[in-house]
């Protein structure tokens, strides 16, 4: 990831791409809406789990959320998350490295949790990927707020894979729609996108 970071990075700094965004502006657009539906405040705390380029967090900024941290565990993508949001002239947006499988003690108390990917990637980890996937979940439960929402957008898994992941601490509250295609007479959506909340 570094190094596709690095690259990343080396566009932007040359011809001002931003580089690649997870699933699509379509995904980003389905996490705002669902935010906006819901009347989610515009000071709840978000975390953007695995920020990448940290393009997320600038259109949830656009949307009027202020109080947005991004982490990623490769510096360079913070370093190109950094300058986009001082591009944009997003300054409220806060961004470090960070693990998410050895979380720091201040990464907590979030009201929102967002993963556009992330634990899709550690799910592909070959070593030791189902304890990772656990390791995961526990950080999860310590960032995010009783009752506060994870959304999650993911092309590994199916809504009752995901279901069984997240089952210990966390219940399912809503499908958001995705793009369907058709495959030997059978309807399947290439990317699963959900809302769960955490139990008390």
């Amino acid at each position: 990831w570094d190094a596709a970071y690095e690259r990343e990075l080396q566009t932007f700094q040359v011809i001002g791409d931003a580089g690649e965004i997870w699933f699509g502006e379509e995904s980003m657009a389905r996490i705002i809406r669902w935010l906006e539906k819901h009347q989610v405040p515009l000071d709840s705390s978000v975390l953007d789990i695995g920020t990448g380029n940290g393009v997320l967090l600038i259109e949830l900024a656009k949307s009027g959320y202020t109080n947005l941290t991004g982490i990623d565990y490769s510096p360079s993508a913070i370093q190109l998350s950094e300058k986009l949001r001082d591009k944009e002239g997003m300054s409220n947006i806060k961004l470090k490295v960070e693990d998410f499988l050895a979380p720091s003690a201040e990464l907590s108390g979030f009201e929102i949790c967002i993963d556009k990917g992330t634990f899709d990637a550690i799910s592909l980890n070959p070593d030791n990927a189902v304890g990772k996937r656990k390791q995961y979940v526990r950080s999860l439960r310590s960032a995010l707020k009783p009752e506060g929402f994870f959304l999650i957008t993911s092309c590994n898994w199916t809504k009752e894979e995901l279901s069984n992941e997240f089952r210990e601490g966390f219940e399912i509250l809503e499908e958001l729609p995705t793009p369907k295609f058709c495959f030997g007479g059978r309807i399947g959506n290439s990317v699963t996108a959900l809302v769960f909340q955490r139990k008390k």
